[in-house]
């Protein structure tokens, strides 16, 4: 039998690694960016275009490369960072693979300059498919710039699997977030397709976070510090208050590098328990330092994860720092066994004694004195009273006689009794043909059987439809609000807004204005609160942001899925018979009542058979 099993070509085996290192533009951006920051770089500037599939490129201030470190930059293991196997137990870098550009030169034309400060001359290498087409002499500044076009080109199945440049540039700005927070020293600059989106100077960790999230974001921040011989904790958690119904806005980094980690996250739940509503995640920017021979980088192949020896012992610190700094700034509820020094007894009293108070009584005063004439006058006036008693009753009688006269003439004006429009007594609430059951899901009979539907899907069909005409025919009806709402979000959620703002007008929204940080909105669509106004829209970006779309995206059909989910019955409520009756037939309205807007079951009909055999 002939052999089988063979090497594979190299430029195989780096679109393999591909896989694994490059999933989308954003990968892309990642591990440029962190090289730049490995050639301890000042400057970084960011430039894509159409959501990095047309260009990504990253130009640095570095100590950049000689020509033959340039030529094996691109060789598969070929890396700085590292010499031998213990060197991984001891990382301060960010990459130490090697795999990085070389799987990103298999699957892209890459351009690459690089100039040392002590050379006159830079390097220019171009690659196509881990083709080395050229290298040659150039002037370039120092530093190194590598461009990075037409991404799988080479591969386009890979490239069909891209979603829209809506989706692929939110996952490029959390990358370049993650890595602009990892490093406030760092100057970064990001432009997208020619405009400015980000230009973060050299800063502190507060103002990095506030450069990035908006002004707003300042007050919202609580600092939290603590040093043990085992963990470092340093940076800052949102205020309770200020928790959002995503988690957007958490970031743990470990040794300047951002980590993805359930179990730290729980620990931050666990500090905040209590504090925030439902379906509410809390803010954090929280940078630890740890031993580098205590973690394990090389679990993943994005390094996003890491394995820490003692896990047990870091939540313990990080819920209590989390605690102690909520507390410490009256965030969260204390006893507070102080007592008041206002309430002292003043220095010159303390040593006197309280002396008994004295009452005084005038025994000689008469309530029923007449004190403007003597006690003769008095006496005498009481006589005369008492001779003419008779004369007190004079006129009484006709008196009583006319106000009888009067109210006879009186009208009463009587209340025009009304039925009620739902009528309570109990011959009619037996006509009912539903029931609520667990405040869940709503019972109604059937000629076959029983229906059984789930309010909260049902209720989002009913508004989704609706939605979708309103936004179809714009016509939909806004109630005008007394006093206009502000509300603030970040840059990014803002180009969100700005991208649904005539779908959203088409609604019920009224915008008017649009600030650099804040929206100014004057009207909302009927039957929606004040109160649930910020919650809708910011469940509208964490849609857009998290939501995979297909080729066929629709920001109007997202948009209508978005606000129907959050306006929706939520599962839990109580729900009168009338009210049940209504939102029964409103679903049978409905042009597709079988699902809800997420292809989710709305009802299941049992039909009597079937419960004749549960009794068998």
């Amino acid at each position: 039998m002939a052999d089988i099993i063979q090497l594979l070509p190299d430029h195989v085996a780096n679109q393999i690694a591909a896989g694994e290192v490059v999933q989308r533009p954003a990968s892309v951006v990642k591990e440029l960016l962190e090289n730049a920051i490995d050639a301890d770089a000042t400057l970084i500037k960011l430039i894509v275009k159409d959501a990095g599939k047309t260009l990504i490129q990253v130009i640095d201030n570095g100590k950049g490369m000689s020509a033959t470190d340039a030529r094996l930059s691109f060789e598969r293991h070929a890396t700085s960072k590292i010499r031998s196997a213990e060197d991984l137990f001891s990382l301060h870098t960010k990459g130490f693979r090697g795999e990085a550009l070389a799987s990103i030169a298999a699957i892209a034309h890459v351009e690459l300059k690089t100039k040392q400060e002590q050379d006159e001359l830079g390097t220019q290498i171009t690659i196509e498919g881990s083709d080395v087409v050229s290298q040659d002499i150039v002037v370039t500044p120092k530093g190194t710039s590598i461009s990075v076009k037409h991404l799988f080109f080479n591969i386009p199945a890979r490239r069909n699997f891209l979603k829209s440049n809506t989706v692929e540039m939110r996952h490029i700005i959390d990358e370049f977030h993650r890595v602009a927070l990892a490093h406030p020293t760092i100057s970064f600059a990001m432009y997208h397709n020619g405009s400015e989106m980000f230009n973060l100077p050299e800063s502190n960790y507060r103002q990095r976070v506030v450069n990035i999230f908006g002004n707003k974001t300042n007050e919202k921040l609580v600092p939290v510090e603590e040093t043990t011989d085992v963990l470092k904790i340093s940076g800052f958690v949102g205020k309770p208050q200020f928790a959002k119904r995503t988690k957007a806005e958490q970031f743990f980094f470990v040794n300047n590098r951002f980590i993805k980690s359930a179990y730290l996250n729980h620990a931050i739940n666990s500090a905040f328990d209590g504090l925030m509503k439902d379906g509410s995640h809390p803010t954090y920017f929280l940078n630890l330092t740890v031993d580098p021979k205590s973690i394990d980088i090389n679990i993943h192949p994005t390094k996003t994860e890491i394995k820490f020896d003692d896990e047990h012992t870091l939540y313990a610190i990080l819920r209590s720092s989390v605690k102690h700094s909520l507390g410490q700034f009256n965030i969260a509820p204390v006893l507070d066994f102080e007592y008041d020094t206002n309430l002292d007894t003043p220095y010159d009293y303390k040593d006197k004694t309280a002396s008994t108070p004295t009452i005084e009584v005038d025994r000689n005063y008469n309530p029923f004195a007449d004190h403007n004439v003597s006690g003769k006058q008095t006496t005498a006036f009481k006589k005369q009273t008492l001779n003419n008693w008779d004369s007190i009753y004079v006129g009484l009688e006709s008196k009583s006689t006319r106000e009888e006269q009067d109210f006879s003439e009186v009208e009463f004006e009587s209340e025009e009794k009304t039925e009620s429009l739902f009528k309570n007594d109990s011959a009619s609430e037996a006509t009912y043909s539903t029931y609520q059951l667990h405040n869940k899901y709503i019972v109604s009979t059937i000629k076959s059987g029983m229906l059984l539907i789930d309010q909260h899907r049902a209720h989002q069909r009913i508004l989704y439809e609706n939605l979708l005409k309103s936004m179809t025919i714009k016509e939909a009806v806004s109630q005008q609000l007394l006093f206009p709402l502000e509300l603030h979000f970040t840059p990014t959620e803002l180009t969100i807004l700005k991208q649904l703002k005539e779908d959203l007008e088409a609604t019920g929204f009224i915008f008017s204005n649009f600030n650099k940080e804040s929206i100014d909105i004057i009207g909302v669509p009927v039957n929606v609160p004040d109160s649930e106004v910020s919650i809708i829209l910011e469940q509208l970006i964490s849609d857009v942001e998290q939501e995979v779309p297909d080729s066929n995206f629709s920001a109007t059909d997202l948009l209508a899925k978005s606000m129907a989910k959050s306006l929706a019955i939520k599962t839990g409520q109580s729900l009168t018979n009338s009210e049940q009756e209504h939102l029964v037939n409103s679903l049978f309205a409905c042009k597709e009542p079988n699902v809800s807007p997420t292809n989710r079951t709305t009802f299941v009909t049992i039909d009597v058979e079937e419960l004749d055999k549960k009794f068998m």
